[in-house]
């Protein structure tokens, strides 16, 4: 059933970058539910596929379009920008869910595990960005909107060395998305862009920073009441329903006993 407010966005679409675990599997759900055409993308699709068949079995309203994309080439993003650009004519929505973190301190990190970080939480996520309002201003689409999955991790520093460089750059993404929002104000649109700053879900991530202590891993989602992904997709539910002369800048969401 549409979501009051969510009736303009049907069979439009919506690009969902990092679509195929956690935060960016449920909002492609959740979006398909709404009617939404919505291209899925991930480094690998196996995973986007099995949700896409879910999706259509379920009788969901809109579409899951799996797109094998590595986020952390241009050439791979600039590519998926076409072939949505020849096959669905363009982007109305772009949620930036893609991110990472790696378990590099700033005393004693890879250069290589910055980088990796960067390229994906920081490069992938401007050039979607980029790509999209192009996308939209080529079209004269002027009600479309840009959503950047950030974390609370780019409003505060932990203690916790191993998440030092990850915070930088979601702190990037704070400064991002307003500087988005500036430009797309100057540039006399009604695009809008909003970030989503969630604390601790319980997905994948921990298990992957923490790859090699798969323990201290689950210990990050055991010590409380985590946050789920469909959470943050009810956040994203609710931003793409206001009217489009509602600016929502950030919304700021943790687990009721997470402390900071």
């Amino acid at each position: 059933m549409a979501r009051r407010g969510m009736e303009r966005w049907r069979d439009r679409l919506a690009l969902v970058t990092g679509a195929s675990v956690g935060i960016g599997a449920a909002v492609a759900r959740a979006l398909v539910q709404q009617g939404l055409k919505v291209v899925g993308c991930a480094r690998t699709v196996g995973n986007i596929e099995e949700l896409a068949a879910e999706c259509k079995s379920a009788g969901y309203p809109g579409t899951l379009i799996p797109y094998r994309c590595d986020l952390s080439n241009e050439e791979d993003i600039l590519s998926m920008f076409s072939a949505i650009r020849s096959q669905h004519s363009g982007v109305d929505i772009c949620i930036n869910n893609a991110g990472l973190g790696r378990p590099d301190s700033l005393l004693s990190g890879s250069t290589s595990g910055w980088k990796e970080m960067l390229n994906v939480n920081v490069l992938a996520l401007s050039i979607c960005t980029r790509e999209a309002y192009q996308s939209m201003k080529e079209r004269n689409v002027d009600d479309g909107h840009i959503i950047n999955i950030n974390s609370m991790s780019g409003h505060r520093v932990v203690p916790q060395s191993v998440t030092h460089f990850y915070s930088a750059t979601k702190y990037a993404v704070t400064a991002l998305t307003e500087g988005l929002r500036q430009e797309l104000r100057e540039a006399q649109t009604h695009i809008r862009a909003t970030c989503i700053s969630p604390g601790v879900v319980e997905t994948q991530f921990a298990f992957r920073l923490h790859d090699k202590d798969p323990e201290k891993a689950a210990a990050t989602y055991e010590h409380m009441k985590c946050l789920q992904p469909e959470d943050v997709t009810e956040a994203v539910i609710y931003v793409l329903s206001t009217p489009p002369h509602v600016q929502i800048g950030d919304i700021q969401m943790r687990p009721t006993e997470q402390v900071t």
